[in-house]
Parts: structure tokens; sequence; C-alpha cells
């Protein structure tokens, strides 16, 4: 009982807009969601219906729905401590026997 509360997961509908643009000076592709929460580490939102892609030369913003579903307590604790451990990799330390300036 007390893990089915500490890794419960809930979703969330909201509405989202979709921007696409594909120009000369730019390509990109941003959601924003209209939602009165953060989206937080372990979080999924899926777009449904989104557009995957736009003629060169134009930029598309279209309104959709998104679903929220939010990690659990364990999920999300899983989340941050991976992702510490992921960014350490990126760390090089070499030793060496002497020095040279």
């Amino acid at each position: 009982m007390i893990l089915d509360w500490l890794n419960r997961r809930s979703s969330v509908e909201v509405p989202c807009t979709v921007e696409i643009e594909q120009t000369p000076e730019t390509l990109h592709a941003h959601v924003s969601l209209d939602a009165s929460f953060e989206i937080e580490p372990g979080d999924e939102v899926t777009v449904h219906d989104a557009p995957t892609s736009v003629p060169y030369g134009e930029r598309l913003v279209v309104r959709r729905t998104a679903t929220v579903t939010r990690a659990g307590r364990i999920e999300r604790l899983w989340t941050k401590l991976a992702g510490h451990l992921e960014l350490t990799e990126l760390y090089e330390v070499s030793f060496t026997e002497r020095r040279r300036l």
C-alpha cells in the first residue's frame, strides 16, 4: 500500500500550442503547455495530433491537446539521481607524474 502511494502516477489533459518553423533563419519546433504547474523530472508529455513538419520557408502555429503523465515519487527521485550520475560521466580527470607550464 505504501509503495502504491509512493509510485502513484496521475495524468491530466491540458491545451497546448505547437509552433514549427523551417525558414532560412531558423529551424525549430516548440510546444508550450497552458498548464498551471511545472513539468518536473520523470514527467511525460504526449501531444495529440501534432504536425511533424512544415514546407520550407513556412511557419505553422496550431492549438492541440497534450496529456501530461506525472511521475510518482520513486520515479521522480530515480530520475533526479540518474541525471546527476549521468552528469558526472561528463567530467574528465587525468593525473600525470609531472607538470609542464
